[in-house]
């Protein structure tokens, strides 16, 4: 990873939009007039044909400078004097867009004292695909006046998104680039179960309807924990923590209730870190959000509708770049290979590259000059 920080730049434009009527899920359920908040990098040019569509991963926002700050400091890559980046939350989020937090307009009482007023959707909160976000996007675009994308970026839950768009709009996209994305298998699926279950299963969960301040905080931040061990590699985590004492001071070999640890005990350096990640994603992020977006993530699917892979990926008119991570065992990188294979053997334009890295899923974020140079000459054709 690069040592030199990056500046982050603020949207020229950042704002919602909503269809303005009753949006109809791929799985049965219904969202009244969805709202999608989203944010604007640089201007379209006179033509439109310079707008870059950045899809962000499951914690990630519509301010894609924000997290992605290096790749904006690629000359050209997302260039903003040259480039329109556009950046879009996820429904189901909690930064902007519809999700579990805002108000269920079925729980509005017109007849109540405050009438503008009802409940938020909580647990109710309807089962939302990356397709749906897809169609939801484009309405957005239109909305915009742009109507076909020179490029469409996402890692992780983006990339299956960029994916999507490739199949389910072919004409509205020229360049694809997906980083670390594929239908998750039975170790993911499994695992994101089990971080949901960790929430779940906090007192404070009550339901899905805690109390504002009041959230699931234990339950969150060891879901959180365990997302980060699948985030990094088994060679990351021993080349930084090893079997290191906790930085803090405590002492593994000391009693349970010497140094006040109760049963879990005094911490290794690794379990520190891994308390640390959980205890800063319970201060931004929201239980009911993360439930409604790892079940998004397990439910990808390309081929949901079509006879096999391979005819979901012979609608594909755009060229497509896969990037497979090799350390990355949430998303393999020989599961994106083959994922490359199949779109090749469906007539599809497809590069595949890897990056090496030993950071795990995670190097799209830790390593992004060396994704920008491995990606950089196919975005840039």
């Amino acid at each position: 990873m690069s040592s030199v920080s990056a500046t982050v730049i603020a949207p020229s434009f950042e704002g919602d939009f909503s269809p303005g009527e009753a949006f109809s899920l791929e799985a049965g359920g219904v969202l009244p007039s969805p709202t999608l908040h989203y944010a604007i990098y640089g201007r379209p040019n006179a033509a439109a044909d310079n707008v870059i569509f950045v899809a962000h991963a499951l914690s990630g926002s519509a301010r894609v400078a924000d997290w992605w700050p290096r790749l904006f400091s690629q000359e050209g890559l997302l260039d903003t004097d040259h480039n329109c980046v556009i950046g879009i939350n996820l429904v189901g989020s909690c930064y902007g867009s519809t999700g579990p937090a805002s108000i269920d307009p079925a729980s509005i009482n017109p007849a109540s004292i405050n009438p503008g007023t009802g409940d938020p959707y909580g647990p109710q909160f309807p089962l939302v695909s990356i397709r749906d976000n897809v169609r939801l996007q484009v309405r957005l675009l239109e909305e915009l006046n742009i109507h076909r994308l020179k490029l469409v970026i996402g890692a992780s839950i983006g990339g299956m998104q960029a994916i999507e768009w490739a199949i389910q709009f072919p004409q509205r996209v020229e360049r694809v680039v997906s980083i670390g994305a594929a239908p998750l298998q039975a170790m993911g699926l499994g695992l994101n179960h089990l971080q949901r279950q960790m929430i779940q299963l906090d007192p404070a969960w009550k339901g899905g309807r805690y109390l504002p301040g009041q959230p699931p905080r234990q339950g969150l931040a060891l879901a959180r924990a365990l997302a980060v061990c699948t985030y990094k590699s088994a060679e990351l985590f021993e080349h930084r923590f090893a079997r290191k004492p906790d930085r803090g001071g405590e002492d593994p070999w000391a009693s349970f209730h010497e140094q006040g640890q109760g049963l879990s005990g005094p911490r290794f350096d690794i379990a520190g870190y891994l308390d640390y990640q959980g205890e800063r994603f319970v201060e931004r992020f929201d239980a009911n959000a993360y439930l409604a977006i790892t079940r998004m993530m397990d439910t990808f699917d390309p081929a949901r509708g079509y006879a096999s892979a391979e005819a979901a990926f012979r609608r594909i008119e755009a060229e497509v770049m896969l990037v497979g991570i090799s350390s990355d065992w949430l998303f393999p990188a020989a599961q994106i290979a083959e994922m490359a294979a199949s779109m090749l053997q469906a007539g599809v334009r497809c590069d595949h590259r890897e990056l090496i890295s030993s950071h795990g899923h995670d190097a799209f974020l830790a390593e992004p000059d060396e994704l920008a140079r491995l990606i950089r000459p196919f975005c840039l054709q």
